[in-house]
């Protein structure tokens, strides 16, 4: 394959990576790519995959295109291959193993999040694999929130780089939300199943990557509020500051098709599942890299106010 080299231009300062054993098309300004010489399986070139890795990084969301016929059994293989695999979800069942179905009929994550941030041991990456698509709509949106720390005014940066949030699995499910025709028996059933257990963990606002050494943002709609603020201090932080991490020029939005997979680090990404699909299928399968405990950037690590996450993953170092 020739020699292709990738100019992000959210890192205009850092050196251009030259790809070997993977094809790299960068498809948004600040994140997004398309990766091409992967077959996402347990099989991968250890080249390849330390190529793709180095996408991953620089992109924060890569996707593969034409995987057909991969299965459940070669999603976590090649999610292995990139670390420690978690359970599916700390309360949801998933397959019992590491597969989490994303499932219209159950759920729409329809909300800006980073994955599982109310557990103390933050997942790294996540696999998710495109099985049933809606003939319109159904897309995704990430944002980086590297991007969205680097582009902040100095007189915010100084705020958010003492602050700490408390981040609650129970919130955006006990919170009203309005609802279209109320909510079925398979929606309240996962709904029942995601808040069973109870997690509250205290985390940085501002975490360092642990790979990149990039300060990002760790918020999302699992944040209940920031530590010493009062609610309504805290609500109005935190739509400014998550008005930062989505704003447009932050963000890709991938229309997903048959056989696509997408890859993104959890560490320094928010996303969305666009719900514009009315009542048409839509399921991906998701298979979760573990992660460890975030950093601050003044050193500080998070605080477990309720729930043992130690069944969902190992506590990584």
């Amino acid at each position: 394959m020739p020699q292709l080299q990738d100019h992000a231009a959210s890192s205009a300062s850092a050196p251009a990576h030259r790809y070997q054993h993977v094809a790299v098309r960068q498809v948004g300004g600040v994140i997004g790519a398309v990766v091409e010489g992967i077959r996402a399986d347990g099989d991968v070139d250890p080249a390849a995959l330390a190529e793709l890795r180095a996408a991953l990084l620089r992109h924060k969301v890569v996707f593969l295109r034409e995987q057909h016929g991969v299965t459940d059994d070669d999603q976590r293989a090649f999610a292995r291959l990139l670390g420690p695999l978690t359970k599916p979800h700390p309360t949801v069942a998933g397959d019992g193993v590491a597969i989490l179905p994303i499932d219209s009929e159950q759920q729409k994550a329809n909300s800006w999040h980073t994955d599982v941030t109310f557990v103390d041991r933050v997942p790294a990456i996540s696999v998710l694999r495109a099985l049933v698509l809606p003939p319109y709509g159904g897309t995704t949106v990430w944002a980086n929130t590297a991007a969205a720390y680097e582009r902040l005014h100095p007189a915010l940066k100084a705020l958010v780089n003492n602050l700490r949030a408390v981040h609650t699995n129970l919130f955006d499910y006990a919170r009203e939300r309005p609802q279209v025709g109320g909510i079925d028996v398979k929606e309240q059933d996962y709904r029942d199943q995601f808040r069973h257990l109870e997690f509250e963990t205290e985390h940085p606002v501002v975490r360092i990557h642990p790979e990149t050494g990039e300060p990002t943002l760790l918020l999302g709609h699992f944040v209940k509020s920031f530590t010493g603020l009062t609610s309504i201090d805290s609500a109005e932080l935190f739509t400014l500051l998550q008005r930062h991490v989505t704003r447009l020029e932050n963000t890709v939005r991938w229309t997903w098709r048959d056989g696509d997979i997408a890859i993104w680090d959890n560490r320094a990404t928010q996303h969305y599942a666009v719900a514009d699909y009315d009542d048409e299928p839509r399921l991906l399968h998701r298979v979760t890299v573990a992660g460890p405990v975030p950093v601050g950037i003044n050193g500080d690590t998070a605080v477990i106010r309720k729930g043992d996450a130690s069944h969902y993953s190992d506590l990584l170092v």
